[in-house]
């Protein structure tokens, strides 16, 4: 049973409890700090501090967010220790050798190659600015980054776009941002949220108890080193797709033909694109043209689902977020339990302009994509976990040898996709890779209390 305990809104910033869908134009600055101008950049830390969007409350027209990294926190003058009391993983950076083993970045998504975040173009600062109307958004970008510039913190590359469609579908078309969790303190009565994804606060805000019963670690911010309390850690991830390449390939395995195409994308996703779960509806989409604003269900387990008839094992969604059918669990309650101890809160959001006809090249592939972005109090035992155990794991379930169909690192010339069926499974061959890392970090989201305690002067850190 997730662990309740009232939650300082106040104190933490808004993006934690809100994903701003009522804020639909976004951009991403990615800002570098001049070391030698440190006190610069924690007065102007300081200034923003007071603009920073909290949790207490919904707030109309605009919402600001901020995190570091930890360069980032470095140059804003943090001693050894208070450095050495943040985690591994975020200490090496998602960049990192060790990191990108962990995470299989390597080829196509090696950080040699990214445009921001990799050796080439370091972040320190990320600032996350979401408005209703372009117009409005284009204000708050200047106002905040001709502040932030005037201080010594300019962009390492121009600001990242993205935005909420009307439809809520991602690029390949199916929709987004189903299935999370929600914090027990934060649950309403009646809210038609289903237990499973119901998850204790401290997995998500650093200072309060977990799904192990412990209170989440926090890093030993301020003079009495109780400010790391309220924070979280925040993944990024900017990846591109290749939605004409997608659709191609999928096209060519249904031997072109249109219904099992749509079939078999559903298969290499785990639901269809309205969002209907496969183990709820195997057979064909019920609702091929849903409400935007009706969300599909999402109470449901995999447990009815022991062969992987209805959404095969190694499917997008399954692989994700294996609900009750961990079969490494002895019962259908153990799964949930384990699982619950590696979710991920998503706050990211598409950019790019969509495809008018998903089987025809239009030469922007590298144009679009997902901005890719979660919370989590443990990005080992969260992110990580969920990248490297699930997601890339070659032995998931009961398969050998594949990944996930849809973000999974392929390997050129062998990569398979098995549905399984019954009397005979199919394998899908020749598997590729249709989602490419372009930049990435791990962020620190600090809570109020803890930007304004950054942004003071010390000459001792």
């Amino acid at each position: 049973m997730a662990n309740t305990e009232k939650i300082e809104r106040d104190d933490i910033q808004g993006i934690v409890l809100s994903g701003y869908v009522h804020l639909p134009k976004t951009a991403y600055a990615l800002l570098t700090v001049d070391a030698a101008r440190s006190a610069d950049a924690r007065a102007w830390l300081g200034r923003i501090a007071g603009s920073v969007t909290s949790a207490r409350k919904k707030q109309e027209g605009d919402s600001l967010n901020v995190a570091l990294t930890y360069t980032g926190l470095q140059k804003l003058g943090l001693d050894d220790a208070t450095l050495a009391s943040f985690p591994i993983a975020f200490s090496d950076g998602m960049a990192s050798q060790r990191r990108a083993y962990i995470l299989t970045d390597n080829e196509l998504d090696a950080s040699s190659a990214w445009s921001w975040g990799g050796p080439a173009h370091p972040v320190d600062v990320l600032l996350m600015m979401f408005a209703v109307t372009p117009e409005r958004l284009d204000a708050l970008i200047a106002t905040m980054l001709g502040d932030a510039a005037a201080h010594g913190v300019t962009e390492a590359v121009p600001a990242l776009h993205a935005q909420l469609y009307d439809d809520r579908n991602e690029h390949f078309g199916f929709s987004d941002g189903i299935a999370q969790p929600v914090l027990a303190s934060a649950r309403k009565p009646n809210d038609g949220v289903s237990e499973g994804n119901v998850v204790s606060d401290g997995e998500f805000v650093l200072g309060y108890r977990n799904e192990y019963g412990f209170g989440s670690d926090t890093p030993d911010l301020g003079p009495d080193k109780s400010l790391g309390k309220n924070g979280t850690y925040l993944v990024f991830r900017q990846t591109t797709q290749d939605v004409a390449g997608f659709w191609n390939f999928v096209n060519a395995a249904a031997a072109h033909d249109p219904a099992q195409r749509e079939t078999l994308a559903a298969k290499m996703v785990g639901r269809w694109k309205s969002g209907v779960p496969l183990v709820l509806a195997p057979d064909a989409d019920p609702d091929p043209n849903p409400d935007p604003a009706t969300a599909p269900t999402d109470a449901f387990g995999y447990g009815g689902d022991p062969k992987g008839l209805a959404c095969p094992f190694g499917a997008h969604a399954r692989r994700s977020n294996p609900r009750d059918g961990l079969l490494t669990s002895t019962s259908p309650a153990e799964s949930m339990q384990r699982v619950a101890r590696h979710r991920l809160l998503r706050r990211g959001r598409s950019y790019g302009p969509r495809i008018a006809d998903p089987l025809v090249d239009d030469g922007k592939s590298g144009e679009r994509g997902l901005h890719f972005i979660c919370l989590c109090a443990d990005i080992e035992r969260q992110f990580e976990f969920v990248q490297q155990t699930w997601i890339n794991n070659p032995v998931f379930g009961q398969l050998v040898g594949e990944v996930d169909p849809l973000v999974g690192a392929q390997t050129a010339g062998d990569a398979v996709f098995t549905v399984q069926r019954e009397p005979v499974r199919r394998r899908v061959l020749d598997m590729k890779c249709f989602v490419t890392l372009r930049g990435g970090a791990y962020f620190f989201l600090p809570s109020i209390k803890a930007l304004r305690w950054l942004g003071t002067p010390r000459t001792n850190g």
